[in-house]
């Protein structure tokens, strides 16, 4: 194995000052040539820091109006599409990718409509947008929060004086980010943070850096993994409901990985196996192999057999997924009640950063598709 593997998967814990602050080094890619002075970090103030008494109380519930559903009584609710230059399908049952649109130009009605349009797509992919990720956090933050109340991630990086900004970052010497060095494929899929009683909605993600190749997110449609099970399985899971758990990943944490810091104390909620969108009304799986644990009520094996059967339809299922591949100044924005997706760590032996910034408004408590649901334990 590598040195820079070894310093990759090496516990930090006994090793962590007060606050830890990933050191601003040149990408690579940016690299002068020998002998001459590098260029400072462009984005060095959004490099993660993990200040150790940081901590935060157990979320409250809220109330949450999706903003998508204001569009829907719009004469045209993909009005703020009139200006695009291109909008291309990914796939038929999966994302678009569009240019010549500005998210930082968008007024309160322009991202209900975009709300809706993500809901619609599940992933929605917009180019050329430095003006976008060039501004400042605070500028971040009144983006995000037109969607919901922004989620403090418990265990992730974030810019100094910013704890809602999720950051993901890897680069030759440091991983921050929630993996697996022990497992044959770096594939996780996964929604974010489905453990909590109110997980995020509409999600927006950019990186600020990204290697020359490589470091991909792949995105897939929990609606059309649902459709493609028999009418009497769906009935069936429809009458299920199953524990996300974080306890692992904040253990993850504990021992000393990704910062080694907890802000809150992991929680464990029931959700329906199957979820009702509230603006469109679609339903989709909602298990994912990272965060769902057991269902609730049945025999340990009759959950595991069943819990298997759905993750490997959810990994094999290429014919409903989406592959992103990241330009400069990309923003990708999904719905992350209606989908799951998993970062693709190809790009380690080059020894580049990976950097991105993420916005994870919370939503409802998830809907049941079976009206009437106790999602009591």
């Amino acid at each position: 194995m590598s040195t820079a593997v070894e310093t990759i998967t090496r516990p930090i814990a006994e090793s962590i000052p007060s606050s830890v602050t990933v050191r601003a080094a040149a990408n690579p890619a940016e690299n002068n040539e020998q002998g001459k002075t590098e260029e400072p970090y462009r984005y060095a103030r959004l490099l993660p820091v993990f200040p150790r008494d940081e901590h935060y109380p157990p979320l409250t519930p809220f109330d949450h109006i999706d903003p998508g559903s204001r569009a829907l009584s719009h004469p045209n609710p993909r009005s703020f599409l009139d200006n695009a230059s291109s909008i291309v399908q990914l796939t038929p049952h999966l994302g678009e990718e569009v240019r010549g649109v500005s998210l930082a130009a968008l007024d309160s009605d322009g991202r209900d409509q975009l709300a809706l349009e993500v809901a619609r797509r599940g992933l929605v992919v917009f180019r050329d947008q430095r003006d976008f990720v060039d501004r400042d956090p605070e500028a971040y933050l009144e983006f995000g929060r037109h969607f919901g109340r922004l989620h403090i991630h418990p265990t992730s990086g974030h810019p100094e004086g910013y704890p809602e900004l999720h950051l993901v970052y890897r680069d030759a010497n440091a991983t921050y980010n929630f993996e697996r060095e022990d497992r044959i494929t770096s594939t996780t899929w996964h929604s974010d943070v489905s453990y909590e009683q109110q997980p995020p909605g509409l999600t927006t993600f950019f990186l600020l850096s990204q290697p020359d190749t490589g470091g991909d997110t792949a995105f897939t449609s929990q609606v059309a993994a649902l459709k493609r099970l028999s009418p009497q399985f769906v009935a069936f899971l429809r009458t299920l409901k199953a524990v996300h758990s974080g306890v692992e990943q904040a253990n993850y944490s504990r021992a000393g990985y990704r910062g080694g810091v907890v802000r809150r104390d992991p929680v464990e909620n029931i959700h329906p196996v199957v979820r009702r969108h509230p603006v469109t009304g679609e339903e989709a799986i909602y298990v994912n192999r990272q965060f769902t644990r057991r269902i609730v009520g049945l025999k340990r094996e009759e959950s595991d057999a069943i819990l298997e059967l759905l993750y490997n339809h959810i990994d094999r299922s290429v014919d409903i997924q989406a592959r992103v591949k990241w330009e400069p100044y990309t923003v990708v924005i999904w719905d992350n009640r209606i989908t799951a997706h998993s970062a693709i760590v190809d790009f380690i032996s080059g020894g580049q950063r990976r950097h991105g910034v993420r916005l994870a408004p919370q939503a409802e408590r998830p809907i049941p598709a079976l009206d009437g649901l106790d999602l009591s334990a």
